[in-house]
């Protein structure tokens, strides 16, 4: 069997940021019990029925015929899905994404962890013969660099059809300082649930602190500090609604070193209290 006819399924057991590399792979749909997060950009794309994500406590409907993209660095997780037919997933290393130099509205919106739906159209047909030849071209390990050029020029016509607007400085925030940025949120992304102090990340990403909050914030929009609380505040989601935990044990859980800061915290991003954020799941 070649690798193109290779059907894939995540795999529960698989290490946390793991890296998927560059790929183009049929993936089977199924319930996931626990979300997956790598550093890639990652492409869905359905030819029947629809997919279910968490995305940030957010359920997210994937529907057939519509490129969808996201950063893989936001915890997704399958919760539901139609049908049992195959679907399409590419995976881009974030560097190739950003030295493909995309708008910057665009690319901004990819770091600011949104999941973006192209509605489907005319393309969706074109959509499919694409994802066709990039698995066959990465399955065959010597034509990369036709399906990264055609990945590219896919994008590029994303991008055209999205949201427009005036671009922000942190969007225009250079590839290589990226690439620090990357390690300061993985580092975030495993260790939220631990006391975290400035000095902390420095070690961890060979920087000064203030200037690693300084290009984070440029490339993010908001403080390290900010960016830990809402990396905790997601976790508190999806334990209120995947699980019985009480609310003291998940605030615990998740890094708050006090129900009343948890209370706080959560109301500011989700205008309302733990406790009616799952009642109102149920």
């Amino acid at each position: 069997m070649m690798n193109s006819d290779i059907l894939n399924e995540y795999d529960e057991k698989r290490v946390e940021f793991r890296p998927y590399g560059l790929t183009c792979e049929m993936w089977i749909p199924k319930v996931m019990r626990k979300p997956d997060r790598h550093n890639e950009i990652e492409i869905n794309y359905l030819t029947k029925g629809n997919i279910s994500y968490l995305f940030q406590g957010t359920k997210i409907t994937v529907p057939a015929q519509s490129l969808t993209l996201f950063w893989g660095l936001i915890p997704h997780q399958i919760i539901d899905y139609t049908g049992s037919a195959t679907y399409y997933v590419c995976t881009i290393p974030l560097t190739q994404f950003l030295d493909w130099k995309l708008p910057s509205l665009f690319v901004e919106r990819v770091l600011q962890c949104e999941v973006i739906i192209e509605k489907p159209g005319e393309h969706s047909f074109y959509d499919e013969f694409l994802f066709k030849n990039w698995l066959k071209d990465l399955a065959a390990n010597d034509n990369h660099d036709e399906a990264l050029n055609e990945m590219h020029a896919r994008l590029l016509r994303m991008a055209s059809r999205s949201k427009v607007g005036k671009p922000h400085e942190r969007s225009q925030i250079q590839p290589y300082k990226m690439r620090k940025v990357e390690q300061i949120a993985r580092f975030l992304s495993q260790n939220y649930h631990n006391p975290i102090r400035s000095l902390d990340i420095g070690t961890a990403v060979c920087l000064h602190p203030d200037y690693a909050n300084v290009i984070f914030r440029k490339a993010f929009g908001i403080t390290i500090k900010n960016y830990i609380i809402q990396e905790r505040i997601s976790h508190a989601q999806r334990k209120l609604i995947l699980t019985d935990n009480s609310i003291t044990d998940i605030s615990f859980e998740c890094g708050f070193n006090s129900i009343s800061r948890f209370n706080n915290a959560f109301r500011k991003i989700n205008n309302c209290t733990p406790r009616e954020f799952r009642k109102g799941i149920q």
